[in-house]
């Protein structure tokens, strides 16, 4: 049992490497397209233009008849809460009002949460942070009364750790909880082993609704 869990475990790290070397490479052509498509940037805009506005409509429509409050979460024997019904994934360009906190999915912003290790010292959007679950990643959250030696372990973590990020929630329940797509935790602290155990279970675990998806061109603050 323990050699088939450490194979899976190598396996899973082996992807999220192999996919953030494709990442990287899709990076370095994007910036080469850019560059060569700068002669029809104004013609790029007018069309980007309409395209939003369009989209605008149809994400407001969206948010309009979400059902995203409908549910309630589960906990399992491993202390893991899972949403009891499907999360909707819906982009919207408005608020939306989750019935979680911090939320685990739901409607959201087309735009990500950059998600490559990334700490954020401020809170950010909860729109913006589920579309980063979305795409498989980890949220670490902690509020005021996290201690700072927790707060620091946890972010050298999640620095070293690609589809992961962390920010400060204040308005949550416990000081430190751990966030994936329709999954979530409390642990005690940075010690916790049941941290390491969230980070290999949905890191780009089974639950990712988009296995694969960008975690780096989003949003950075």
């Amino acid at each position: 049992m323990g050699s088939a869990k450490k194979t899976e475990n190598a396996s899973r790290k082996a992807r999220i490497e192999e996919m953030r070397r494709a990442e990287q490479a899709r990076e370095r052509r994007n910036r080469v397209l850019t560059i060569t498509a700068s002669v029809i940037v104004v013609a790029g805009l007018v069309a980007g233009g309409a395209f939003l506005i369009s989209s605008q409509s149809d994400d407001d429509s969206a948010a309009s008849d979400s059902k995203a409050a409908s549910g309630k979460f589960v906990t399992g024997k491993d202390g893991v809460k899972k949403w009891s019904t499907k999360l909707t994934q819906n982009h919207v360009s408005k608020s939306v009002k989750y019935p979680m906190e911090p939320p685990v999915g739901g409607d959201h912003n087309q735009v990500w949460m950059n998600c490559n290790g990334d700490v954020y010292d401020k809170a950010i959007k909860n729109e913006n942070a589920v579309h980063s679950l979305e795409h498989g990643a980890v949220w670490v959250t902690y509020n005021s009364k996290a201690s700072d030696a927790d707060v620091k372990a946890l972010s050298e973590k999640v620095k070293k750790t690609p589809y992961s990020l962390m920010s400060p929630v204040e308005d949550q329940k416990d000081p430190v909880m751990l966030s994936a797509w329709g999954h979530q935790r409390t642990v005690t602290g940075a010690s916790d082993p049941d941290v390491a155990t969230f980070f290999e279970t949905y890191v780009q675990g089974k639950q990712t609704p988009e296995p694969g998806a960008a975690c780096t061109n989003g949003l950075s603050k």
